[in-house]
C-alpha cells in the first residue's frame, strides 16, 4: 500500500495525552494525523516545538535501552598497532570525541608513543537502527545539546558502535519515565538532524528514486547536491500567520497559509524527502523536504501525505493535501524554510503572490 492509499484510509483518533513511552522517536510514515481532545494553541505563536506523546510507536526504529558508560578522564598511550577507534573501544570513549580532544583531524593518524587525552564523561554506544532522537529520549536529554556536545555535522548520520558523549551531569538515579518526558522536546530541527536510524558499517547508502517506497529504517538516505535557494509558493490561499513574533510574542518559525480542505501541497523545491509521517503532534501530517546547501523546507497539517522518507521529489511535485491535523482549528498549511538549521522567512525566498 502506498502513502496515498494509507491517507485516504487513515481515520481520525484522539491524542494521547500520557508521559510518552520512550521506545522510539518518529514513528511510522503514515498520512492521518491524530487531533488533540484540549483546545489547541494559538497557531499565530511558534509552531514549532511540539512533545512527543505517542503510547506504542510503529516506526522501525531499534528501541534504545539506557546503558551509559561512565569513562573516567585519562592518558593514553597509543601502541604499536593502534586505531583510533579501537582506542575508543578500550577505553570506552568515543573515537569522535577522542579526536577531538587532541585536534586529530581525517584521516585521524596517529603515531606509536604518542599520548592522547581521554575526555571523561558519559558515553552510549549507538545500536544499528537506533535515531538520534531516540537516544535523546531514552536519556530524557535534548537532541541539539547532544549534536553540540559531540560536534556533530550534517548529514548527522550515527553507526553502529559509535559512542556519544550525554551532556550533562552523571545523575545520582537513573531518572524515570515521567522524568524523562517532561524533559523531552521535539522540533523540525531534531527531525532534521536526529531521525536518522544508525547504520552498519557496510550498509548502503540510498540512491533517491522517484518511485513512494519506504527505505529501510537502517539504510543512510541519499542527500540532494547543491541548490541556489530558488523557491515556489507551496500552494495558492491567505497567509494567516506570518514569520516571526505573533500577537502573544511568541516566534513563528514559518507561516501558515489557509486553503480549503484537501488542496495539493507543492514541493517548494526539489530535493529528498527528510520525513513524511505524522507523529510530531503539533503538526500533525507533516513533510520535511532536503533540497542540498543546508536548505530544508517543512509542510504541516497535512490531511493526507503523498511520499516517504528517502523518495526524490522534483519542484512543484504533489506531496499531500492539505487539512486541520494537528494543532490546527481550521484548513491550513504551516510552511517553514530552513538555511543550516536556521529558519528563514519564507515570504522573502519566493516569488511574489
Amino acid at each position: 500500500m502506498d502513502m496515498g492509499d494509507q491517507g485516504r484510509r487513515m481515520q481520525r483518533s484522539p491524542l494521547l495525552l500520557a508521559p510518552m513511552m520512550l521506545a522510539a522517536c518518529i514513528p511510522a510514515e503514515t498520512g492521518r494525523a491524530p487531533r488533540p481532545d484540549t483546545p489547541p494553541p494559538r497557531m499565530d505563536a511558534d509552531a514549532s516545538t511540539a512533545r512527543v506523546v505517542e503510547a506504542e510507536p510503529v516506526w522501525t526504529a531499534q528501541q534504545v535501552v539506557a546503558n551509559a558508560q561512565n569513562v573516567a578522564g585519562s592518558a593514553y598511550v597509543v601502541q604499536p598497532g593502534d586505531t583510533l577507534r579501537g582506542i575508543g573501544n578500550r577505553t570506552g570513549a568515543g573515537s569522535e570525541m577522542i579526536a577531538r580532544a587532541n585536534g586529530l583531524v581525517p584521516p585521524y593518524l596517529i603515531r606509536a608513543g604518542q599520548r592522547l587525552t581521554i575526555p571523561g564523561g558519559r558515553y552510549h554506544a549507538v545500536a544499528e537502527g537506533e535515531t538520534g532522537i531516540a537516544i535523546a529520549a531514552a536519556y530524557g536529554v535534548p537532541w541539539s545539546r547532544i549534536v553540540e556536545a559531540n560536534g556533530l555535522e550534517e548529514p548527522y548520520t550515527l553507526r553502529r558502535g559509535q559512542r556519544l558523549l550525554l551532556p550533562g551531569e552523571t545523575p545520582v538515579r537513573p531518572p524515570s519515565m515521567e522524568q524523562r518526558a517532561a524533559a523531552f522536546r521535539i522540533d523540525i530541527d531534531d527531525v532534521v538532524t536526529g531521525g536518522q536510524p544508525a547504520a552498519a558499517e557496510n550498509a548502503p547508502v540510498a540512491v533517491a528514486s522517484s518511485r513512494p517506497d519506504p527505505l529501510p529504517a537502517n539504510v543512510p538516505m541519499a542527500q540532494p547536491g547543491s541548490f541556489a535557494g530558488s523557491f515556489g509558493w507551496p500552494l495558492k490561499g491567505t497567509i494567516v500567520s506570518r514569520f516571526g513574533p505573533g500577537q502573544s510574542g511568541s516566534k513563528n518559525n514559518g507561516i501558515d497559509i489557509a486553503a480549503p480542505m484537501g488542496t495539493p501541497i507543492r514541493a517548494a523545491a526539489g530535493g529528498v524527502v527528510a520525513y513524511a509521517g505524522d507523529k510530531v503532534a503539533v503538526f500533525g501530517g507533516l513533510v520535511l523536504i532536503n533540497h542540498g546547501s543546508g536548505w530544508v523546507s517543512a509542510y504541516g497539517h497535512a490531511s493526507r501525505v503523498d511520499v516517504v522518507r528517502g523518495q526524490k521529489v522534483a519542484k512543484g511535485q504533489v506531496i499531500g493535501l492539505t487539512g486541520d491535523t494537528g494543532y490546527a482549528s481550521t484548513p491550513k498549511l504551516h510552511f517553514e524554510l530552513r538555511k543550516d538549521r536556521t529558519p528563514v522567512d519564507p515570504v522573502g525566498k519566493l516569488p511574489p503572490a
